[in-house]
């Protein structure tokens, strides 16, 4: 379970919450950005989410409920590979945007991944393998939690964030124009998940280059990374 969510007001805010289950979790900064890294028993340590020093975001939310559509097939692009080559600077935004609409995005057997990824003008792509996508130019905000925003709630999951994404919005329509980090990280408290635990909570102030995150929900223990502006 996880909860995205990019604010267009005064500045860009992006806010990140990720919920995972029995999975080795670290965060990891350097010079190039600040990355959730997740261990996978096959892959290591496989930096899925964070942000970079171009202003960029990328979160990838498990989408439930699974979908058979998201499996893989010939000549498609693997969503992982997809988040992870723009986190680090392997590809383009434009690249991204590029690869979405001209080729097929699946994910892994059995287990559909979505994306959740922002640039530094605060423009959005949400991308369902097998599904669609998604492109929103610096909206006010958008959210995605754990439900194919195709379906909305016509298939239900216990999982799914329904929930958290109705708390989220109410709170994002009624955000003033000085939105920031501390209103950032308010929201995320009040969607953050104990069953599935929220193990780190990131906010990205994109204007300032600035990466803010705190783990296993301690709210007042804080830690900050500033990084050079690509």
């Amino acid at each position: 379970m996880c909860t995205s969510i990019v604010v267009n007001k005064k500045k860009t805010i992006v806010c990140w919450n990720l919920d995972i289950l029995n999975m080795p979790v670290r965060v990891r900064s350097c010079d190039q950005g600040v990355y959730i890294e997740v261990n996978d028993p096959t892959e290591g340590w496989m930096p899925l989410f964070g942000a970079n020093q171009r202003g960029e975001f990328v979160g990838m939310p498990t989408c439930w409920p699974y979908d058979q559509r998201s499996d893989p097939q010939p000549e498609a692009q693997n969503v992982i590979l997809l988040d992870i080559d723009l986190l680090l600077q392997k590809r383009t935004w434009d690249e991204t945007l590029s690869v979405v609409w001209h080729k097929p995005v699946c994910s892994i057997p059995g287990l559909t991944f979505m994306s959740s990824l922002s640039n530094s003008n605060g423009d959005v792509l949400h991308v369902v393998p097998g599904q669609g996508y998604s492109f929103f130019r610096r909206p006010p905000y958008r959210i995605l939690t754990n439900f194919s925003p195709y379906k909305q709630n016509s298939e239900t999951h216990p999982w799914m964030g329904w929930d958290r994404y109705q708390k989220a919005e109410a709170l994002l329509r009624d955000a003033k124009d000085d939105f920031d980090v501390s209103d950032g990280f308010e929201i995320l408290r009040a969607v953050a998940q104990e069953v599935c635990p929220t193990e780190v909570s990131m906010v990205f102030d994109v204007i300032e280059r600035t990466v803010h995150w705190c783990e296993h929900r301690n709210w007042q223990d804080r830690q900050t990374v500033r990084l050079q502006k690509a």
